[in-house]
């Protein structure tokens, strides 16, 4: 398949690229950072206890842990949407604007076998970026604080989702915008899911139907956060749920099953519409 062939070669091109090193170098830097400030957290805890003159139960303890490990995969899943977002803004409409594709459309080659070439290739780098960092998290948890989040393997496929849905939404902006404007809008987007997700752990916190509302709406419009929302809530023990409340890092009202289905059909027609929209696009 010549998608496959275009996969490849993304995902080469894609680890070329010094804003993805740059990432890196920025991912291993936080890893270690995490690494330390967990083991001040143990220290802390220790230190707590000896001067109690007794240890609490170690759900406690958990409530704290798992703080920890939501702080982790939040910077994690900030940290995907970044990368998404400018690894592929330019995927389609750089290459326009270079004369690459020039050379490269002209052969027996379909044109919408470049766009699902080149989501492919780049879905593949994300995964496994998610895949090291989500693992680099939980290791540090289980060896440095003696703490394994429950059912991390789901938390880590949504936040993979959360990438696919953002990589949906660029691809098809980079077949109808400029790079600089693809760029702007989708990062604009990806910033109002958030805010409109804050908004509604608001609004569940106070019991206003208004704020909820918006909330919904924006999930609706790109389900990036509500996705990241579901991925906190599967990964808490329930005691650190009912505990901490609504946060900015999690919810006590999970999205239901529908909002995923939701959310992988969008991925599913925004790269359909994006083979659509290069299909007819002048170049």
């Amino acid at each position: 398949m010549k998608a496959l062939v275009i996969a490849r070669l993304t995902f080469r091109e894609a680890l070329q690229r010094k804003l993805i090193w740059g990432v890196l170098v920025l991912s291993l830097l936080f890893v270690g950072l995490y690494a330390f400030g967990f083991h001040l957290l143990v220290r802390e805890w220790d230190d707590m206890q000896a001067g109690q003159g007794a240890r609490n139960q170690l759900m406690t303890y958990d409530i704290f842990a798992s703080a920890m490990v939501m702080l982790g995969l939040y910077t994690v899943n900030f940290l995907t949407g970044i990368m998404t977002i400018f690894a592929a803004v330019g995927a389609i409409a750089s290459e326009i604007d270079s004369g690459t594709l020039h050379a490269i459309v002209p052969k027996p080659l379909a044109r919408w076998e470049v766009v699902l070439g080149k989501y492919l290739g780049f879905a593949a780098m994300l995964t496994a970026y998610v895949a090291v960092m989500v693992s680099s998290v939980v290791v540090t948890a289980r060896l440095v604080g003696d703490y394994t989040p429950p059912n991390i393997l789901t938390g880590m496929l949504l936040i993979i989702l959360v990438s696919m849905v953002l990589l949906s939404l660029t691809m098809l902006g980079s077949t109808l915008f400029s790079t600089i404007a693809n760029g702007v809008i989708v990062f604009m987007l990806y910033g109002m899911a958030m805010t409109g997700g804050l908004v509604e752990q608001i609004g569940t916190a106070l019991s206003n139907q208004t704020m909820i509302n918006i909330g919904v709406a924006t999930s609706l419009v790109l389900p990036s956060d509500s996705m990241w929302r579901l991925a906190s809530y599967v990964v808490q023990p329930r005691i650190a749920i009912n505990f901490t409340g609504p946060n900015p890092l999690g919810t006590t009202v999970p999205p239901s099953e529908t909002a995923v289905l939701y959310a992988v059909a969008y991925c599913l027609v925004l790269l359909l519409g994006a083979m659509l929209a290069f299909r007819y696009r002048d170049l």
